[in-house]
C-alpha cells in the first residue's frame, strides 16, 4: 500500500518558502518517505484567507501549482460531502478549517503532518 500523507495548512507554508526547518526532523523524515503527498481542499482556502489578511504573501493558487510540480502534490477529491458528514463528528473544535482538514485525512486513514497540539490531541494519526 501506497504511503500517503497529508499536511496542515502551516506545513504547505514552510514548504513553499523553502523553510524546512520548521518541520521536526520525524515530519521532513515523514515527507521523504511518502508516495504520495495530499492536501484537503480546505488547505487551499485557508492558504487563500491568509494571503488575504496579508499572513502570507502569495494567494493559494501560484503556490498549490508550485507544490504540484515540485512535489507531486495531490489535492484531495475525496466527494464534499462525505467529508461534511465525518467533519460533523469533530466536535472538538468549532474551526472549520481544522475540522475538515482532520476528517479529510480520517477518511483516508492517513497521517497528517501538523505541529498544532491540538490537532495532534484529536487526531489520532497526526505526526510531528
Amino acid at each position: 500500500m501506497a504511503a500517503v500523507i497529508y499536511l496542515d495548512t502551516h506545513v504547505v507554508v514552510w514548504i513553499q518558502a523553502a523553510a524546512l526547518d520548521y518541520l521536526s526532523p520525524e515530519a521532513r523524515r515523514r515527507l521523504e518517505e511518502a508516495d504520495e503527498i495530499r492536501i484537503s481542499p480546505m488547505v487551499r482556502l485557508e492558504l487563500q484567507y491568509l494571503y488575504e489578511i496579508g499572513r502570507v504573501t502569495r494567494p493559494a493558487g501560484p503556490v498549490v501549482d508550485a507544490l504540484q510540480a515540485s512535489l507531486g502534490l495531490h489535492v484531495c477529491d475525496i466527494p464534499f460531502p462525505v467529508v461534511a458528514r465525518a467533519a460533523e463528528g469533530e466536535t472538538w473544535t468549532r474551526d472549520p478549517f481544522d475540522r475538515i482538514i482532520v476528517a479529510q485525512a480520517s477518511l483516508a486513514r492517513a497521517p497528517l503532518l501538523t505541529k498544532d497540539r491540538t490537532l495532534q490531541e484529536h487526531y489520532d494519526r497526526a505526526i510531528w
